[in-house]
């Protein structure tokens, strides 16, 4: 239950639902046990039962009040006359099931109320922690898992565990009120009772340790085939272009039968919960009956046929909240585990950490130096001993064979990693030491890959950023060679791109990716690959929109066109996660090494 009580404290102040919801709550059962109270006076008037004698002095309580309440009634019919009571008695049962109902409609209000705010605080919370959370573990987690986590689970959460709300809090409340009324008709039969229902509970208990288990199964096999419609939407083009239909769909069947046999095991034994619990509430009705049947042709115990009716009558309130705790309690499994699976990334520890007080980078003034760097992903490292210093106003391109770790050493720059030994600074202070918020706004990055959002052309420009005027936009667009483009699009700023940005071409795109970096004007660039995947004419386009954007700003330019970058203040050759070559387009090319090496490949 550990984790259902961490799934309410979304709703906190819990205090805030808790307290009028058991207010209205018992207000209702109470009227509801008024209302069912009016069986006892109806049958003594329509068979004209005898006045109750005297109250014995070892009477306990519970039959004490009983015959007090019987010869007030009694004494009332021979004041008003049977027929008047047996209006008033009437009247009073339709009075108390409209306030039995009224407060029943509140106590659900609440209720709704409690579910909305749980849901809402989830999602809220899952989502601001999958944003927080590094790079790192995006590369370890598949995307459709965390999509799943974020839309299936969060749905089963939704309909397991909020909606049995009603019967977690209502219906044990409801237990305890109708067990004390039945106390009051009759205490012998109330104990006899409580012996036997706890052997309900061992049988529940078995279904509910299976449940438990196929459930937790049966999400993740969702999360798989989540999974494997994010790749095949995302790789449709490919798909279609090899010709591999049928291996994309066998492999989905794959998935959709496992997930069918996995979910018919779950399912079998949920619904085996319902009729199983029905048996056994039959079976205990059915030993109250012959007990309390026994008492009642037993003269001696006292115990009426008509206090018998309404003993009957009212033990059927309390075992219907008793089943439905028990189907509930089957039925929590798959919401218990869907909480499971969000929690695990609610809990998932951040590895980019910030310090205590960190130190405010206000702006770029002098350089930024990576001193003896290590990293790695996993078990092995793929940057080793990293001495580079790069000064402010300078353009350095890092170039080598793919894989090399160009990449990598940029990433590390905004802190989207750490490093695993050595330190990299900017103007002297280590990056660890520095506030995450303000080293990222000193830096500005124009991925090979243009990254746009499913909005409008001026919101992509001025992402992020809070009442962007049109004149601010369209100044960093026309540096950016986008303005005319724009201009000529259907809406003009205000046109959807689309997903990712799919109703421009590849050089739009890379454009306005251009001219988001330019409105956030940060001192730092990192370029990786910016032209790579662009047409001839798109790129002389991008790479004069990007001589824009690097004037008097400090570079990191990564780039396998060695043409575009000759003219950079230095050349540093990455291979295999080292530093092998470093200096201008002539040194290097004195040098006859690797960048030389390169440089003819593409010249060829």
């Amino acid at each position: 239950m550990d984790t259902y009580k961490r799934i309410l404290n979304f709703a906190r102040p819990i205090s805030y639902f808790a307290i009028p919801y058991f207010v209205v709550a018992i207000l209702a059962q109470l009227s509801g046990i008024l209302n069912l109270g009016a069986i006892v006076p109806l049958l003594n008037i329509l068979f004209d039962v005898s006045k109750p004698e005297a109250i014995p002095q070892d009477a306990n309580f519970f039959d004490e009040l009983k015959m007090q309440l019987m010869g007030g009634l009694h004494q009332l019919i021979e004041k008003k006359g049977a027929v008047q009571v047996l209006y008033y008695v009437c009247l009073g049962a339709i009075s108390a099931s409209l306030l039995a109902n009224i407060f029943r409609y509140l106590s659900m209000r609440l209720l709704e109320k409690l579910k909305a705010k749980v849901i809402k605080n989830l999602r809220i919370a899952l989502f601001e922690k999958i944003m927080v959370l590094d790079l790192g573990f995006f590369t370890e987690q598949k995307k459709g898992d965390i999509i799943s986590r974020a839309t299936n689970d969060i749905y089963e959460v939704e309909a397991s565990i909020t909606n049995s709300l009603s019967s977690l809090l209502k219906d044990p409340l409801t237990v305890i009120i109708y067990f004390g009324a039945l106390f009051l008709i009759s205490f012998e039969m109330t104990m006899f009772t409580l012996i036997i229902i706890p052997v309900t509970g061992v049988g529940i208990n078995f279904l509910v340790k299976k449940l438990k288990k196929s459930s937790t199964v049966t999400q993740e096999s969702i999360s798989q085939i989540t999974s494997s419609i994010d790749e095949a939407i995302s790789g449709i083009r490919i798909i279609k272009a090899f010709r591999a239909l049928n291996f994309v769909n066998y492999n989905f069947g794959k998935l959709a039968k496992s997930y069918e046999r996995k979910y018919k095991n779950y399912a079998y034994r949920r619904t085996l919960a319902s009729p199983f619990s029905e048996v056994l509430g039959l079976s205990v009705v059915a030993c109250i009956i012959a007990y309390g049947g026994s008492l009642v042709l037993d003269k001696e115990s006292g115990f009426t046929g008509d206090f018998f009716i309404m003993y009957l009558v009212m033990f059927t309130q309390v075992l219907n909240p008793i089943k439905s705790i028990a189907n509930t309690v089957g039925g929590l499994q798959r919401g218990l585990a869907s909480s499971r699976r969000v929690l695990e990334i609610i809990d998932t520890e951040v590895e980019i950490k910030e310090k205590e007080n960190p130190i405010i980078v206000d702006d770029f003034n002098d350089s930024v130096e990576y001193k003896n760097v290590f990293f790695k992903y996993g078990d092995e490292f793929v940057l080793k001993n990293i001495n580079l210093k790069i000064n402010k106003g300078e353009t350095v391109a890092l170039v080598g064979p793919s894989g090399g770790g160009k990449s990598t050493i940029a990433d590390l720059l905004p802190r989207f990693y750490d490093v695993n030994k050595g330190e990299i600074c900017i103007d002297g202070n280590t990056l660890k030491d520095v506030e995450i918020d303000s080293l990222r706004k000193q830096i500005g990055i124009v991925s090979q890959e243009s990254i746009l959002f499913n909005d409008t052309v001026f919101n992509n420009i001025a992402f992020g950023v809070e009442n962007a005027t049109e004149e601010e936009v369209i100044h960093a667009a026309k540096i950016a060679n986008a303005h005319e483009f724009i201009m000529n699009l259907s809406d003009g700023y205000q046109t959807l791109v689309g997903e990712r940005g799919l109703k421009l071409s590849g050089g739009q795109r890379q454009r306005v990716n251009i001219a988001r970096s330019i409105f956030k004007n940060p001192p730092i660039l990192i370029l990786d690959e910016a032209t790579s995947a662009l047409d001839t004419e798109s790129e002389k386009l991008v790479q004069e929109a990007l001589e824009n954007l690097m004037k008097s700003r400090t570079s990191i330019v990564i780039a396998h066109r060695l043409s575009t970058i000759q003219n950079a203040d230095k050349i540093v050759v990455i291979n295999s996660g080292e530093i092998v070559e470093e200096g201008t387009h002539t040194q290097l090319i004195k040098k006859n090494g690797i960048y030389t090496k390169l440089n003819k490949m593409q010249e060829l």
